[in-house]
């Protein structure tokens, strides 16, 4: 079992600017550490040409207070450099269970110094 510390990212849709009726994601990062319980890549089909990379990757993290309200908001796990979608949030306290799926392509976070 590897270990594993680094960001999660939430998304939280709110309406910018208000009463604009425009609905955007705003994503916030935190970091945890946790363990890599299960690190595996799923075949695709080759139905297309330039098919994207998957994984079936499990990622077990300590829970903290903003993780036991907000499980349901997380969006992404960056593992390996990489931003990797969560399918799946399982609660185990004191843990949630990540399963990762394909590359992230949504929104990121973008820290106040770079907006």
């Amino acid at each position: 079992m590897a270990r594993f510390y680094g960001a999660v990212g939430y998304g939280e849709t709110i309406e910018s600017p208000a009463n604009s009726g425009i609905w955007v994601d705003v994503i916030t990062e935190y970091l945890y550490f946790g363990d890599v319980t299960r690190a595996s890549r799923k075949s695709g089909d080759n139905e297309h040409l330039n098919s994207d990379i998957t994984v079936s990757n499990t990622i077990s993290i300590l829970v903290d207070q903003h993780a036991a309200k907000h499980f349901s908001k997380i969006k992404y796990v960056v593992w390996n450099d990489v931003k990797w979608t969560v399918d799946n949030v399982e609660v185990q306290p004191p843990r949630l269970i990540l399963r990762l799926g394909s590359v992230y392509n949504g929104p990121t976070y973008i820290p106040p110094s770079l907006a």
